[in-house]
């Protein structure tokens, strides 16, 4: 293994799981796991319950927590071998007049060979190097090195001007995207800058669905006036038919995810046995009292937790279901092989990609070691699920206002996944409503 190698694999083990940098003073958790003192004692000032954020043991009583001083020592160390190599560095790769200067240097700041535009920082090679191998930072954008990246940031959303409004010619966020945009042509900012290069791509799409728009015009009106000439019940057909092939050119995106629905019922040898299901298995909600069901191998024992009697390993599917009157629940899909005997981890490290509604007003997604909060402009009554298997992509939808909740993208699936449904407790009678799987409808 490589120096470069080890510097990096005892990096990752002095790294705090939670503001996922090199520890500040470190301290052990009752279970083992190393955290810096401010970030688990603010992660604890935030729960109502005290449990370990990697592997959600639960302490009854606030663990007393001190520095580990072994610990301190050789992160100590590292940062002044670290300090030392980057000095060195620096006396060889000292930006110039006109050079981007790396963000992370102390001393005599090096030139960056790249900019993210997801940190708001420019790094060189050395301090790149989390970028091109860390799960979490592989999917930042990174951009040749400039300067002034704080006017990137989208100034209504605090977001990566990262996308191109290709309508107005102007950077957006993918929250413009999705929202003040959602009409708009929009692709990724290099993209488009690879376009201002000499692909121009994108431009020659737009020139030809145009001209095909423009091609089928024509010929529409054409045909009507050759169909105002024919037998009535003859032309009324035909008029009939070329109208909805053209209306199929300008369908919203929800309901063109809305051609692949399929019928999901409930699989009640899956179901907790606190969960009650109606007869035709599209409706699930909670009961105070626990029935003594067989202990299948493939029912939740924790977690009031049911899974739909579907499966899928290919394709693309949707379904939707009504969360009207909750305050809590959990919606998506899971791998067939998740965990149904002991506590579930809603997260795709877990075999879960699922929303998450708590506390009646927070809507979470559960991404690998963190949680993503969703701003809503409207309160979702109806929640649509849609999955591209091939393209590994999980997307949740607002029913009503035919708006995107939140996208899984990049997933690797290898096994089967299942529709998931979780009620959650009741809260007395507060979030006592069911869970209703829809028949779809394509109105929309």
């Amino acid at each position: 293994m490589s120096a470069a190698s080890n510097r990096l694999r005892f990096e990752e083990q002095f790294q705090c799981a939670i503001c996922l940098d090199v520890f500040t003073d470190p301290v052990t958790t009752p279970c083992g796991h190393n955290f810096c003192k401010n970030c688990i004692a603010q992660h604890w000032n935030t729960q109502v319950k005290c449990n370990c954020p990697l592997c959600k043991e639960l302490f009854c009583n606030k663990p007393r927590l001190k520095v580990n001083t072994l610990l301190s020592g050789m992160i100590a160390q590292f940062r002044q071998e670290a300090e030392h190599r980057a000095s060195s560095s620096s006396e060889q790769q000292a930006a110039g007049p006109g050079e981007v200067p790396c963000d992370l240097c102390t001393g005599t700041r090096v030139k960056a060979v790249k900019s993210c535009g997801v940190c708001l920082h420019s790094y060189c090679e050395t301090h790149l190097k989390p970028h091109l191998t860390r799960s979490h930072l592989k999917k930042h954008q990174l951009m040749e090195p400039m300067e002034d990246l704080e006017a990137r940031m989208c100034p209504k959303h605090q977001r990566p001007l990262e996308m191109f409004c290709i309508n107005e010619q102007t950077s957006v966020c993918p929250m413009c995207a999705v929202f003040e945009h959602k009409t708009h042509k929009v692709v990724l900012l290099s993209e488009y800058e690879e376009q201002k290069m000499g692909q121009r791509k994108t431009d020659e799409d737009v020139e030809v669905f145009n001209a095909l728009v423009e091609y089928v015009e024509g010929a529409m009106k054409q045909l009507m006036d050759r169909m105002d000439q024919e037998e009535e019940a003859m032309g009324a057909q035909l008029k009939g038919t070329v109208s909805k092939e053209l209306k199929k050119l300008s369908e919203p995106e929800l309901k063109r995810k809305q051609q692949f629905a399929v019928d999901v019922t409930l699989d009640p040898d899956t179901a907790h046995p606190k969960l009650i299901l109606s007869d035709d298995g599209k409706r699930v909600s909670l009961s105070d009292v626990r029935k003594p069901l067989p202990d299948y191998p493939k029912r939740f024992s924790s977690g009031q937790s049911v899974l739909g009697r579907q499966s899928f390993s290919s394709g693309k599917f949707y379904f939707e279901v009504q969360v009207k009157g909750k305050t809590e629940w959990v919606l998506g899909v899971c791998k067939e092989s998740v965990n149904r005997k002991g506590k579930i981890t809603l997260s795709p490290d877990g075999g879960l990609w699922v929303i998450w509604l708590r506390n009646g007003n927070e809507y979470i997604a559960c991404e690998n070691r963190t949680d993503i909060d969703l701003s809503l402009r409207s309160v979702p009554e109806k929640v649509g699920v849609f999955v591209d298997y091939e393209e590994g992509l999980v997307s949740f939808y607002d029913v009503g206002a035919a708006a995107l909740i939140y996208s899984y993208t990049g997933c690797r699936f290898s096994d089967k996944l299942i529709p998931f449904f979780c009620p959650c407790r009741n809260y007395g009678r507060n979030n006592s409503a069911p869970l209703i799987i829809c028949s779809v409808n394509q109105t929309v």
